[in-house]
């Protein structure tokens, strides 16, 4: 018996307790919830707020956006899992039970080499995003470490230091230090929400992976028996409830990745437009700080830039293992010598040829295919608008 959410989701459970989303009814985690979006949510708000009291110039506005566009990601990420809490209890439910309906020590080691996979893809990104954190919380107070040894004044200290504009309505200077702290509670409720939020769903991606190689298994385990060498009513029903097993497996996986794009769709589409226009945005605001000789604000957005290039690559590759996987339990069935089953028992592996003669995706809403050309169509789009704000600005 496999308990994924030991096994497998710990570190998972860890992050998202940690930001109020684990999936449990409380009074602390409702406050802890409440407290958290509104950090985000306000200094989103707080960024737009400089739109009121400064002139607005195409390269003021660009510089707003690219930062507010980029914390607008931490924003979908943190409520599409908060009004889908019942969903994400409802999907390791579901993938409990498939784990829990496993037949021998084979489907069960392969479903752990998935859950190790998965464990170890987010011990890798959580580390990246605490190294990432750790950068974007130290690059504003560079400059106050750098003063101990070269004498700088304190208001150009100040100027320099944080290269998100923001507007408090009241003066920044005194309060410098409390505008800091708000900056570094975004960076890292935000980080953590990316990382929790990315990893959860990554990791039931790999996990449906598993399911789709166990389908496999079990198509290949039909016909290495021996009983096509004295077929009788036995050996009959034990080959057809092998391929009913099999086709079994097959749909429930298929119900379970379904299940996991459905409820989460509508957030999906926010976040492709989300990343789509911060990234070029960001490409367009590294081009005029570096034009500018700025090196702190080339930094800050050159991490965003990564930041979004691998969330899009990871998602991206993910939905192309899918579709991978899917095709292999195809080609599978169709390589396997079913020609030498009974005529009843052929019909029934009918319905794994007859269901993956259309390759199995993650379709979002008709419109984007998850797989490695979305994400270079996604990369070239980005470009394509970085390339037109360039025009412009000529």
């Amino acid at each position: 018996m496999i308990c994924i959410l030991t096994q497998h989701f710990n570190l998972n459970r860890i992050l998202l307790l940690s930001i109020g989303l684990w999936p449990e009814n409380s009074k602390f985690r409702r406050v802890q919830t409440t407290l958290c979006f509104s950090i985000l949510t306000s200094f989103v708000i707080f960024q737009f707020t400089a739109l009121i009291t400064t002139k607005c110039t195409a390269d003021f506005i660009i510089k707003i956006f690219s930062s507010a566009t980029f914390f607008s990601f931490y924003i979908i990420k943190y409520n599409m899992f908060w009004i889908n809490t019942h969903h994400i209890r409802n999907l390791l439910e579901q993938l409990q039970y498939l784990c829990n309906e496993l037949k021998d020590e084979n489907e069960f080691a392969i479903i752990k080499k998935y859950g190790n996979n998965s464990k170890h893809c987010t011990v890798v990104l959580t580390l990246f995003t605490i190294c990432c954190t750790f950068f974007l919380i130290l690059l504003p107070i560079w400059p106050q470490i750098l003063s101990t040894v070269v004498h700088i004044n304190e208001s150009r200290i100040q100027r320099q230091a944080i290269q998100i504009t923001t507007e408090y309505f009241f003066d920044q200077e005194k309060y410098f230090y409390l505008i800091l702290l708000h900056t570094s509670a975004v960076i890292c409720i935000g980080a953590t929400t990316l990382a929790a939020t990315g990893t959860m769903l990554l990791g039931c991606i790999i996990h449906a992976c598993g399911l789709f190689r166990i389908t496999s298994y079990r198509m290949e385990q039909i016909m290495t028996t021996k009983v096509f060498q004295n077929i009788n009513l036995k050996n009959r029903t034990t080959i057809c409830n092998k391929i009913f097993y099999a086709v079994e497996i097959h749909r429930k996986t298929m119900k379970f990745t379904n299940f996991l794009l459905t409820n989460f769709q509508g957030s999906f589409l926010f976040i492709i437009a989300i990343t789509v226009t911060s990234l070029s945005l960001n490409i367009f605001a590294v081009y005029r700080s570096a034009s500018l000789g700025n090196n702190e604000a080339i930094l800050l957005h050159l991490i965003i830039i990564i930041i979004i290039l691998l969330y899009m690559f990871i998602a991206n590759y993910a939905g192309q293992e899918i579709t991978n996987y899917s095709n292999h339990v195809y080609f599978t069935a169709y390589n396997i010598q079913w020609y030498m089953a009974p005529l009843h028992a052929q019909k029934m592996i009918l319905f794994i040829l007859q269901r993956n003669s259309q390759v199995f995706n993650l379709n979002v809403a008709g419109l984007f295919v998850s797989s490695l050309e979305c994400f270079a169509m996604l990369t070239k789009a980005s470009m394509s608008y970085f390339t037109v704000l360039y025009s412009m600005q000529q």
